[in-house]
C-alpha cells in the first residue's frame, strides 16, 4: 500500500529549513491553525504544527516527497522503510492508552485503548493515523476513527465516564488524577480481557506516574506499564487518542442538540456564556448533568468570585 500520510518530529532550524525547500519546489502556501506554515503543491499538502514542531506531510506523493526533498534536504537522513529498526518497540505488541475531555469543562472523560502489533502499526501508518488533538475536524475525527476500528486484527476499549459520574468520582477520589488513573486501569484491563498476551501497555507521562501503578493493582491487572512525554508519537497511543475524541464529540453534539444549547469545547469565554444559558433553561442540577463542577467556571457562572475553593483540571 502507497504511503499517503508522513508525520515526522523536527527541529526549530530543520523547520526553518523546510520551509525554504518548499519555497524552492514551488509550494504555495497558505495559512492553518495551529502551524508554522502550511504548503500545498498538486495533490501534496505539507503541515508544520507549533507543537513539537512536526511535519506533516498527506497526499499521494508523500513517499517522493519524503525521499526525495525531506529526507535529504532537510532531516539529513534516510528514515523511510526503516521505522521498525528506529522504533522496534512501537511495532512489538502492546496496549495504546489516552484520554479525551480531561481539560473540557463541558463533556464526558473518555479514555481508550487499542491493541497493536507490527502489521497493525503499518496499516494504521497507512491510514494516516495521528494524535487527534492536531485533528480539527469532527468529521475527519469521525473517519479515521472507522479506519482505527475496521484494522483487521485490532482490538479497542472505551471508557466514557458521564459529567454526573465524574461529579460524584472526583469528589470521592478527592482530584483528577486518581480518577485518570482509574479510568485508564478500567481500559488496560478491558483490553487484557480481550488480548491476555499482550506484554506491555504504554500511556502519556502521569504527574506521579505510581498513582495508574496502584490504579492497575486495585483491578488486578498485571502488564509491564510504560508511561513517557508525548505517548502519541506512539501508534497506539494515537490512536487510542483519536476513539476517547470521537466518543467525546459524539455526546457534546448529541447534548448540544438534547438540552437546546450549544457547548462549546474547552474552559474559555464561550464556555461560560454556554454554562449560564444551561442554568437558565435547566437549574443548577442540569449543569451538573452536563458540566464537571470542579473547574473555576462553576464558580463564576454561580457569581462566587472567591471561587469556593474549586480548581480547574
Amino acid at each position: 500500500m502507497a504511503l499517503t500520510s508522513h508525520t515526522a518530529p523536527l527541529t526549530p532550524a530543520q523547520a526553518k529549513l523546510l520551509r525554504q525547500s518548499l519555497e524552492d519546489h514551488g509550494f504555495d502556501f497558505e495559512t492553518k491553525p495551529y502551524t508554522l506554515y502550511a504548503a500545498k503543491k498538486g495533490k501534496l499538502n505539507v503541515a508544520v504544527y507549533e507543537k513539537g514542531p512536526k511535519v506533516l506531510v498527506q497526499g499521494k506523493d508523500t513517499e517522493d516527497f519524503i525521499r526525495f526533498i525531506l529526507e535529504p534536504e532537510v532531516l539529513g537522513e534516510a528514515k523511510l522503510g526503516y521505522e521498525e529498526i528506529a522504533d522496534p518497540e512501537m511495532f512489538a505488541p502492546h496496549f495504546g492508552i489516552d484520554e479525551s475531555g480531561k481539560g473540557d469543562y463541558f463533556g464526558p472523560l473518555v479514555i481508550a485503548g487499542v491493541y497493536t502489533d507490527a502489521a497493525i502499526t503499518r496499516q494504521l501508518m497507512a491510514a494516516g493515523v495521528m494524535d487527534s488533538k492536531r485533528i480539527s475536524s469532527a468529521k475527519k475525527i469521525r473517519d479515521v476513527a472507522a479506519r482505527i476500528r475496521d484494522t483487521p486484527g485490532i482490538v479497542t476499549a472505551v471508557v466514557a465516564i458521564g459529567p454526573e459520574r465524574y461529579n460524584e468520582m472526583h469528589t470521592s477520589f478527592g482530584n483528577l488524577n486518581r480518577l485518570l488513573a482509574w479510568g485508564h486501569a478500567r481500559t488496560i484491563e478491558s483490553l487484557v480481557r480481550q488480548r491476555p498476551d499482550c506484554p506491555r501497555a504504554l500511556s502519556d507521562q502521569f504527574a506521579k506516574p505510581e498513582v495508574l501503578a496502584r490504579a492497575l493493582k486495585k483491578q488486578g491487572v498485571e502488564i509491564q506499564l510504560d508511561q513517557r512525554t508525548k505517548g502519541e508519537s506512539d501508534i497506539a497511543v494515537a490512536a487510542a487518542s483519536i476513539l476517547a475524541r470521537e466518543r467525546f464529540v459524539d455526546w457534546m453534539d448529541k447534548t448540544s442538540e438534547s438540552g437546546g444549547v450549544r457547548l462549546p469545547l474547552g474552559a474559555s469565554e464561550a464556555v461560560v456564556e454556554a454554562a449560564i444559558q444551561v442554568v437558565e433553561r435547566h437549574g443548577l442540577p442540569g449543569l451538573g448533568k452536563v458540566a464537571k463542577l470542579h473547574f473555576k467556571t462553576t464558580a463564576r457562572v454561580c457569581g462566587d468570585s472567591n471561587g469556593s475553593g474549586m480548581d480547574s483540571a
